[in-house]
C-alpha cells in the first residue's frame, strides 16, 4: 500500500510541476491566464460507519482551474492592439466557429477585415452607414471590416457667418455694382472669402460682399468663382441702435437667406447663409465665425478605437466615419470555458452561454487601444511553486524508497 500512496503523490507532484511549468512558459504570452492544480486526498470506502483507524490512500488531481485575474496593461505603437480592462472576452469567428480570447493583437488583412495572427475575425456591431452614431449601433455581431477607400465628399449646404460691420462706415451712394458678373471694388464696404464644395467635392471660391445702403442698413451679396449669384436679390441686414440685428425691420424677419451657387454646382440645389450673431459696432470689420458644412473627398489616414470599442475611420479631409463597435462576451462561469490553445476558449455547458455587449455595458470591461494585456502569471510566485512541487516529488520518491526498504527487510526475515 505505501507504494500506491507514494505513487499517487508522485503523480500529484508531477501534475503540479506540469501546471506550474506551463504557467512559467507562458509568462510572456499576451492575454494568457495562469492555471492552478487542485488536489484532494484519497480514502478507501468505509462501510458500517466511521472507521477512525482508516489510513488515507494518497492524493489525486481534482482539477486544473484557470485564474482570470487582470493582467498588466502594456502600451504598444499599434492602434489595433486592444487590451480589456475588466471582465469579458473578444468574440472571434474562426472559420464559422465562435471562439473567445483575451489576446488583443489585431491587424487588417488584405480584404480589410480586422483579424489576429491566426486569421480569426474580430466581431462587433456593424455600422450600416458611416454617419451612424455610436448609440445607434447594435444588432447581431458580425466580422468587423474597414473600408480602406476614400471618404465620400459632402456638398456645402449651410454657411454660418458671424461678423461685425463697422457702424461708422460710409454709405455707398450708388449701391452694389457688377462688371461682367464680377463685383466692382468701390461698390462695397467690406468682403470676406471662404471655400465651398460642390457634390463632387471640388473646391469653389466664395466671396461675401457687404454694402452699406443707409444708416443701420446693409446688403449682402455672394459671388462664387468670381461671379455674383444674387445681384438682384441681396440679403438685407438691418441693425438697431445697440448694433444688434433688428429682425422686426428686416423684410423676411430672420438672419438667413438662400442662393443658387450657379454653374459651379450645376445640381439645382441652394446654399443657405445664416448671419445670426452679426453685429454693427464701432470697431473694425471682423469675422468671428465663417464656416460651412461641405468637404472634399479624403483618403483613409488612421483607425481609432475608443474605450467603448467604437471604431472610427479618420480621413485626410478632417472627417471621420463610424465603422462599427467591438463587442465583448461575458460568462457566468468563466472557469468552465474549454481551453483550445492559441489563447482561445470555447463555451461549454459548465460555462454557460455568452452574454454579448458593448464594452462598458452590463459588467463588461472597457478597452484600451494601443495596448495589450500581459499574462497574469506572477513569475516569482511560480518559481517558488516549482521549488515546492519539486520538494514534494522528492519526498514522495522517498516514501517509495522507504517502503521498498521495509519490504526488503520483511523478505529477508528467516
Amino acid at each position: 500500500m505505501p507504494f500506491n500512496i507514494g505513487l499517487s503523490g508522485l503523480n500529484s507532484a508531477q501534475a503540479d510541476l506540469d501546471v506550474t511549468g506551463n504557467n512559467v512558459a507562458n509568462a510572456g504570452t499576451t492575454g494568457f491566464k495562469q492555471s492552478r492544480a487542485e488536489f484532494g486526498d484519497v480514502y478507501a470506502q468505509s462501510f458500517g460507519g466511521t472507521n477512525q483507524t482508516t489510513v488515507g490512500a494518497g492524493s489525486r488531481l481534482l482539477a486544473v482551474t484557470q485564474q482570470f485575474s487582470q493582467g498588466q496593461t502594456e502600451f504598444t505603437e499599434n492602434g489595433l492592439d486592444l487590451a480589456i480592462d475588466g471582465e469579458g472576452f473578444f468574440q472571434l469567428d474562426d472559420r464559422g466557429n465562435t471562439v473567445y480570447s483575451r489576446a488583443g493583437e489585431f491587424q487588417v488583412d488584405r480584404e480589410g477585415f480586422i483579424v489576429n495572427s491566426q486569421g480569426q475575425n474580430l466581431q462587433g456591431y456593424i455600422a450600416e452607414d458611416g454617419d451612424a452614431e455610436p448609440a445607434d449601433l447594435g444588432g447581431t455581431p458580425g466580422n468587423l471590416r474597414l473600408d480602406t477607400g476614400e471618404g465620400a465628399p459632402r456638398r456645402t449646404e449651410e454657411i454660418d457667418a458671424q461678423l461685425n460691420l463697422r457702424s461708422d462706415a460710409e454709405v455707398i451712394a450708388g449701391g452694389f455694382e457688377t462688371d461682367n458678373g464680377a463685383a466692382v471694388p468701390d461698390s462695397y464696404n467690406f468682403s470676406t472669402s471662404l471655400t465651398v464644395y460642390n457634390g463632387q467635392g471640388e473646391a469653389q471660391d466664395a466671396e461675401v460682399y457687404f454694402t452699406k445702403v443707409d444708416d443701420n442698413e446693409w446688403e449682402a451679396y455672394v459671388a462664387v468663382n468670381g461671379e455674383v449669384v444674387n445681384e438682384n436679390d441681396p440679403k438685407e441686414l438691418v441693425f438697431d441702435a445697440n448694433g444688434e440685428l433688428d429682425f422686426d425691420e428686416m423684410p423676411d424677419d430672420d438672419a438667413t437667406f438662400t442662393f443658387d451657387p450657379g454653374d459651379a454646382f450645376d445640381d439645382g440645389t441652394e446654399i443657405e447663409i445664416d448671419f445670426a450673431g452679426t453685429t454693427q459696432y464701432g470697431t473694425d470689420f471682423g469675422v468671428s465665425d465663417l464656416s460651412q458644412d461641405g468637404y472634399a473627398p479624403g483618403t483613409l489616414t488612421d483607425i481609432d478605437i475608443d474605450n467603448e470599442g467604437v471604431v472610427f475611420a479618420r480621413y485626410s479631409n478632417g472627417q471621420s466615419d463610424v465603422l462599427g463597435q467591438v463587442v465583448l462576451a461575458n460568462f457566468d462561469n468563466p472557469q468552465g470555458l474549454e481551453q483550445l490553445g492559441n489563447n482561445n476558449w470555447a463555451e461549454t455547458f459548465a460555462s454557460g452561454g455568452p452574454t454579448v455587449n458593448a464594452p462598458g455595458a452590463a459588467g463588461t470591461g472597457l478597452l484600451q487601444a494601443g495596448a495589450l494585456e500581459a499574462s497574469n502569471v506572477d513569475i516569482a510566485q511560480e518559481l517558488v511553486n516549482l521549488i515546492t512541487a519539486q520538494r514534494n516529488f522528492q519526498a514522495n520518491s522517498q516514501t517509495i524508497s522507504t517502503a521498498d526498504t521495509v519490504t526488503q527487510t520483511i523478505i529477508n526475515i528467516r
